[in-house]
């Protein structure tokens, strides 16, 4: 039995849904154009990475400056 030839694994450019190739210079999008496009989306903020945070310390930082409560439950803005 031959071994299986690997072949190039072909997906779709984020920005305007072309198929694009794995070895493709421009990999993951089908052009420079395309990758430009991503870029500034992210750069003005269309693409948002949100998580709720669950580090007890961070909160309490956050607390601190966002006139949030402290530990006893109190309002900061008192």
């Amino acid at each position: 039995m031959a071994p299986k030839k690997k072949s190039a694994k072909i997906l779709r450019c984020p920005t305007c849904n072309e198929l694009v190739t794995f070895d493709g210079e421009d990999f993951p999008f089908c052009s420079d154009r395309c990758r430009k496009i991503d870029l500034g989306k992210w750069a003005s903020g269309v693409y948002k990475i949100s998580s709720p945070i669950l580090d007890p310390e961070v909160l309490e930082d956050l607390g601190a400056f966002g006139g949030g409560r402290n530990k006893s439950g109190d309002s900061h803005d008192e």
